[in-house]
């Protein structure tokens, strides 16, 4: 690489590292960045920053207590040994009401998940960083385009990365397009899964119906096999490969949700259909 062309390289880094913080280098206001690379963080009153650090510690001491008491049954994983033998990495898709769950399930495993800049998502960033996961600031409605570049980038390097799927705040089950445009972009593959459990506590007045467990219950983990999207995909592809994650979403949503109510026998069906695995 030539002089120059480092110079730029370098100037490029610094305008983006500038944008991010919704600055210009001499200081002013980016007022002219895209909503869809827009991750300055919101003004908030400092009562309401004084808060992110008190419910996150709140919400990481729970999450901490609760978890070692959960007892996981993992159904699919061998697709995502599959995945990682080949070279690739996993673009994870699952439904926000799930994240306390799965958050201490895959915890340390540098998974870096996108996350909006709104007041939740900044307690929720500090909590979920404290679990190893990295975070990729953007969502659906702002800086969702830098988001996933910054995604690209953490692919390339080793790292799978997540969305909650139809964050940040709905409609519930409805996936958004982000992880087929990434799989697109990057060739890594789209897995979605879902988690169900024994005992929880749904709180049906949040928009995403978010589960709680309760201590020392029992959950199951449903791993569906693996979407793969070309990368010259056109929009008639990207489409039809939308439709078919929202389809396995809502199909291992269903069998999950209902696992504990089935028989025996049903579950070992589901058991031979997915198949067990040891993680």
């Amino acid at each position: 690489m030539s002089k120059n062309e480092a110079a730029r390289e370098a100037a490029s880094e610094t305008c983006e590292n500038n944008e991010a913080r919704g600055t210009l280098i001499d200081g002013e206001p980016a007022e002219s960045i895209s909503t869809h690379y827009d991750t300055r963080l919101p003004r908030l009153p400092w009562t309401r920053r004084a808060q992110i650090p008190l419910i996150a510690a709140v919400v990481y001491a729970m999450i901490r207590t609760l978890g070692p008491t959960l007892r996981y049954e993992v159904l699919g994983w061998q697709h995502a040994d599959a995945v990682h033998a080949s070279g690739k990495r996993i673009i994870w898709a699952f439904w926000h009401r799930i994240i306390l769950p799965i958050v201490w399930w895959h915890r340390n495993r540098g998974v870096v998940v996108m996350n909006t800049t709104a007041f939740d998502g900044q307690w929720t960033r500090k909590v979920i960083e404290w679990l190893g996961f990295g975070t990729a600031q953007g969502s659906s409605s702002r800086g969702g385009l830098r988001g996933l570049a910054v995604m690209a980038r953490r692919l390339a390097e080793g790292r799978d990365c997540a969305f909650t799927i139809d964050g940040p705040r709905g409609p519930r089950y409805v996936a958004k397009p982000g992880p087929v445009m990434l799989a697109r972009k990057t060739g890594c593959p789209v897995m979605v899964f879902h988690i169900g459990v024994d005992r929880g506590k749904t709180f049906t007045r949040t928009w995403d119906h978010f589960l709680l467990p309760m201590p020392f219950a029992r959950a199951v983990i449903l791993f569906a096999p693996p979407i793969w999207v070309p990368e010259d995909a056109d929009s008639t592809v990207l489409n039809a490969k939308h439709a078919e994650m929202q389809r396995e979403l809502e199909r291992v949503r269903d069998i999950a949700e209902e696992w504990f109510l089935l028989s025996e026998g049903e579950r070992e069906k589901h058991r031979k259909e997915f198949g067990r695995s040891t993680r």
